[in-house]
């Protein structure tokens, strides 16, 4: 195949050249520069990994103030895009056998007793019910949601959670359902601190970061080395932009959404997914992660967003592939998506750094949309 310069990606059962991947590559530039300039993002970077092929797009500004553009060396706050590398961590300690999936978190976090739970005993949520939202937990780190000014921003200690447990309540049969839970990716945090002794940020960076070669990467605060290259991020809201807070310590919620990255580290990352690292986790373990564990129930509308499956951490749209899988994130104006799929040896990395979902012009779902079409 190669001979005739055909690129091994299987679209709709039809091969996919070179040159048409780069013409639907063009497309989606122009549609990609448009709907950013039509709903006022500040600034943006994209990149598609085909057949390992990598094209990257910048777009507009990193700083405002500054007039900073954005350029190869800015750095993004991932939000929850952070969740698959807590997920990919819980792996490394199940195949060195110091956890199992179907273990009860109780054995690791017994303060989660105290939870009240009309459902059953806590000691039957397991690590495989954190691992893909189905423990019944509330969405949210907090349960206050009305954005006051005086509402708490993240928690910065673990014992404000556990303050809280005995207000907290299951709300469904775990494992009966999906339901995304940000609390149920912290507990998995503090199971990783638990057994590996170390903090979770230290694990990461030693585990993951280190040997895929990200070494911008971090967590929370900014290096001051490396503050020159921090995006800033904004908010729109009826033509009005302001600013988000620079540089958030997420807290405890750091296993959950405490990611910063240059684009150029994430491209190592989504290249691991692809590829696989042994080192980082055996080809099997990682692809257990893409096998479907439960549906996601549609919405009220009938909908269910561009997700069908929920794996171990990962979405999977199985109308796209078999395998196709990603995570998305948004936290404090930067919202971002990654898609990968392994068959069709392809990924694709979005990130912004302005919340433009209160904009009725907002460019994150015709994004998607022809994000979509690349595959």
């Amino acid at each position: 195949m190669k001979r005739f310069g055909v690129m091994a990606v299987l679209l709709l059962g039809v091969v996919v050249t070179n040159a048409q991947m780069q013409v639907a590559i063009d497309k989606f530039k122009t549609t990609y520069e448009s709907e950013l300039k039509r709903s006022g993002v500040v600034g943006s970077a994209f990149a598609i990994v085909a057949d390992g092929k990598v094209t990257r797009f910048n777009y507009g500004s990193a700083n405002v103030a500054k007039n900073q553009a954005v350029d190869d060396d800015t750095i993004w706050h991932w939000a929850s895009n952070t969740k698959p590398f807590t997920g990919i961590a819980i792996m490394q300690l199940r195949d060195r056998g110091l956890l199992k999936l179907d273990d009860a978190v109780t054995k690791y976090l017994p303060e989660l007793r105290k939870v009240h739970n009309s459902h059953g005993s806590m000691d039957e949520i397991t690590i495989r019910h954190l691992m893909t939202h189905s423990a019944g937990f509330r969405g949210g780190t907090w349960p206050w949601g009305s954005g006051a000014e005086w509402e708490p921003f993240e928690p910065t200690e673990y014992s404000q959670l556990v303050a809280m447990f005995p207000y907290t309540e299951i709300r469904f049969k775990p494992g009966s359902k999906f339901s995304y839970s940000n609390p149920g990716i912290i507990f998995l945090g503090k199971i990783i601190e638990k057994l590996s002794g170390e903090d979770y940020e230290v694990y990461i960076d030693k585990n993951i970061f280190r040997p895929l070669g990200m070494n911008r990467s971090y967590f929370d605060t900014t290096p001051p080395h490396l503050l020159k290259h921090r995006s800033h991020s904004y908010y729109i809201k009826d033509g009005k932009r302001t600013e988000g807070r620079f540089d958030a310590d997420t807290g405890i919620t750091v296993s959950n959404s405490g990611l910063n990255s240059p684009m150029g580290d994430m491209l190592k990352y989504v290249q691991f997914l692809i590829s696989g690292n042994d080192i980082v986790l055996k080809r099997s373990s990682l692809e257990e992660m893409w096998k479907p564990q439960l549906p996601v129930e549609v919405d009220a509308n009938g909908n269910r967003g561009f997700t069908t499956d929920i794996g171990l951490i990962y979405f999977l749209d199985t109308t796209l592939g078999k395998r196709h899988f990603g995570h998305g994130g948004d936290q404090n104006g930067f919202i971002s998506y990654i898609d990968v799929d392994p068959d069709k040896r392809m990924a694709t990395v979005l990130v912004v750094n302005t919340d433009v979902a209160a904009n009725e012009a907002s460019a994150i779902t015709p994004l998607r949309h022809a994000i979509r079409a690349l595959y």
